[in-house]
């Protein structure tokens, strides 16, 4: 079983982390591919991040 290293919960579904889009393709800079960050969904802990195609 997977847990949050900031909160100990456990993450065992999709619903028990929340995907963020950086918003990549608005804002002071824009680029093709877009950029996300995977928080926990219970205390918003940052787990990860990644990069996703372009649109």
């Amino acid at each position: 079983m997977v847990h949050c290293p900031e909160c100990e919960a456990e993450m065992a579904d999709p619903d028990d982390v929340e995907f963020l889009d950086m918003e990549s393709t608005t804002g002071f800079f824009t680029a093709s591919k877009r950029f996300y960050l995977v928080a926990c969904d219970n205390c918003g802990a940052a787990i990860g991040s990644g990069v996703a195609g372009a649109m």
